[in-house]
């Protein structure tokens, strides 16, 4: 948001833009803490999807512990907290054997230890390959950084192994025009995602799919042909299952020309409900082949992948196993993507305002008639004090905050007045 200066070299904002400031903080904080109030510890809810963290350095400078948004904030007032937006599969540590002889206010009973919680550098406030701190205090300009998926540290856009942040795919605005993206250490454990159809990487310009007649039949332009019967050729996979499939993903895209961007969720339950299907059916793999074999070879590169790109993934008894192996099973869950943590995190947030605004008027409506009147009189009072400033000040000038004391003032003198 832009500021204007005033004569004194200050910083003015107006009215209209405070308030949406305002109300695009409170909307980034529901987004970062998926809804959570804050209200009480999520200990007893186990290992959770996926939860907002906190890194506690005043207790903790190891990084070796993580606390929930509620601990954060009744626990660790006054302490040195660092924000580590989320996390996949985590318990909160407060109080436990890592904090010493700190206890939890708010779950006292915890075991010594979460065997299954995970950390990495974040927890010491350390980023990327550069092993940085965000911010970062040699910098007078913040770096754009992007999470991966999987290991779910942050990148600078200049660490991630391409030729140039330009072969980020984006849009002509720069949003981006992926859903996830993976770092090229983590593709290496899941080369096997360049077996399927190009179009499970967001590009920068989209392919064009053309409807050829035909029940359920897609073509997309620039699939080359394969050449032999049960192997892959250029990431492509087996004829029909092929077709289908890579047009299924698309569809959104084409048809409806929607952009979707990191943290933003546009689910077609047609597309997951027919590459699904497709995946399970008499548990033969959509891939066709060893992919063992087929992508040692292959070269590991970051990975970035469009809408729905899970929805794809094969389901078959052999690849499951593999992604038991390899402990990336929540590459299948939905649910465990940033972009449906957002998603259920706006749900919750218009459920607050809604309930919000139902117990105002609730309250509104339960007071007596002469309360009544007092908050509407009230109100009109404020409106006219307000509006009879205006009318009083130079308008090329800011209002201070000795103007507002002011207004403030004035009305106490009315109500002692009347």
């Amino acid at each position: 948001m832009a500021a204007d200066l005033d004569d004194d070299g200050e910083q003015t904002v107006s009215i209209n833009e405070y308030l949406e400031s305002i109300e695009e903080e409170e909307l980034e904080a529901d987004l970062v803490l998926g809804g959570d109030e804050g209200d009480e510890c999520t200990y007893s809810k186990g290992y959770m999807k996926r939860q907002a963290i906190f890194s506690c350095l005043t207790c903790t400078p190891e990084g070796n512990a993580g606390i929930c948004t509620a601990c954060c904030l009744s626990c660790h007032d006054g302490h040195e907290v660092l924000e580590l937006w989320t996390k996949r599969n985590f318990r909160c540590d407060c109080g436990n054997s890592k904090f010493r002889e700190f206890s939890c206010k708010l779950s006292p009973n915890k075991d010594v230890e979460n065997v299954e919680n995970s950390y990495n550098h974040n927890f010491k406030g350390l980023y990327c390959t550069c092993n940085r701190p965000y911010p970062d205090p040699d910098l007078q300009e913040q770096e754009e950084m992007i999470q991966c998926c999987m290991c779910e540290d942050w990148f600078h856009e200049e660490h991630i192994s391409l030729g140039s942040p330009n072969e980020i795919p984006r849009d002509e605005e720069g949003e981006p025009l992926y859903e996830d993206f993976i770092c090229k250490a983590c593709s290496a454990v899941c080369s096997f995602l360049t077996l399927y159809p190009k179009t499970i990487r967001a590009t920068g310009k989209q392919p064009v799919a053309s409807v050829a007649t035909g029940k359920d039949k897609s073509v997309l332009e620039d699939i080359p042909p394969k050449d032999e019967p049960g192997k892959l050729d250029n990431d492509v996979c087996s004829d029909t299952v092929q077709n289908n499939l890579v047009a299924d993903m698309n569809h959104d895209s084409v048809s409806d020309d929607k952009k979707f961007v990191v943290g933003e969720s546009s689910q077609n339950n047609d597309s997951s409900s027919l590459s699904q299907s497709i995946a399970n059916s008499n548990g033969t793999c959509i891939l066709g082949v060893d992919w063992m074999a087929a992508s040692s070879d292959s070269e590991n590169r970051p990975l970035f992948l469009s809408k729905n790109w899970r929805d794809v993934l094969c389901r078959c008894d052999k690849c499951l196993d593999m992604y038991k192996q390899k402990h990336i099973s929540y590459l299948l869950d939905k649910e465990d993507s940033i972009a449906d943590y957002e998603k259920n995190a706006k749900q919750k947030r218009e459920e607050k305002l809604q309930k919000r605004e139902g117990a105002e008027l609730n309250f509104f409506n339960n007071l007596g008639h002469i309360e009544k009147m007092e908050i509407l009189n009230g109100i009109a009072d404020f409106k006219d004090e307000f509006r009879s400033f205006l009318g009083s000040v130079d308008p090329s000038k800011a209002i201070t905050a000795a103007d507002v004391n002011q207004i403030f003032e004035n009305l106490k003198n009315k109500r002692r007045r009347v």
